[in-house]
């Protein structure tokens, strides 16, 4: 969901030359910007690595839901798969800006009992460790708009019963609701001016997006 939304932006943004979409399965849509790259296995990119020459910045959006799954199979997607791509990218192209997107509650210290918010923390520790370079995004609710939508059954519905709320959230808690558009905007303007600040909650979102 938060991809299609980074997608959508960068589309859109006459500052934005070219997007390089690396996917599990075709997107569907045709745009002159846009390339497709199809990966079977996001833990080693070394085979498709000279495709990444050149690139200014990666909007890491890959993830999925921990429910369902146990701590080794979800730290292979929220662990193993971001940190192959920031240090594949990082490796050719020392100046890329990384983005990861974590999510508010998110622990740093290994302490928490929510086993996500342990593996999300070890991934923000490690890949900041990476350069001055990564920025970690951890929203809270975020809102889709522009026809983005969630493949988790459950938030899509979660999202269908709040929709006619969500303005008068977003004006109430501007410290936890942000939108799929906001996260996009926020994306670009690290990536083009970066920020005093790596790890990033949703009312910094808020403030990258109106920059």
């Amino acid at each position: 969901m938060v991809g299609q939304g980074v997608l959508r932006e960068c589309l859109l943004d006459e500052r934005v030359a070219s997007v390089l979409a690396v996917v599990r399965s075709p997107l569907g849509r045709s745009h002159p910007k846009l390339t497709e790259l199809a990966v079977g296995d996001f833990a080693d990119l070394a085979p498709v690595g000279d495709r990444f020459d050149g690139l200014d910045a990666c909007f890491y959006c890959l993830g999925v839901s921990s429910v369902g799954l146990d701590e080794p199979a979800y730290t292979r997607i929220s662990y193993d798969f971001p940190l192959a791509a920031a240090r594949e990218l990082l490796g050719r192209n020392p100046g890329l800006v990384f983005t990861y997107v974590t999510g508010e509650g998110t622990d740093r210290t290994g302490r928490s009992r929510a086993m996500w918010a342990r593996v999300k923390g070890r991934a923000e520790n490690d890949l900041l460790a990476l350069g001055g370079g990564t920025y970690v995004f951890r929203p809270g609710f975020i809102q889709p708009l522009h026809g983005a939508s969630s493949r988790t059954g459950w938030y899509r519905a979660g999202y269908a019963l709040t929709r006619p709320m969500l303005p008068v959230l977003r004006r109430c808690f501007p410290r936890w609701v942000t939108t799929t558009e906001a996260v996009g905007r926020a994306m670009l303007a690290v990536a083009l001016h970066g920020d005093e600040q790596h790890v990033l909650p949703t009312r910094e979102i808020n403030r990258l997006a109106e920059r």
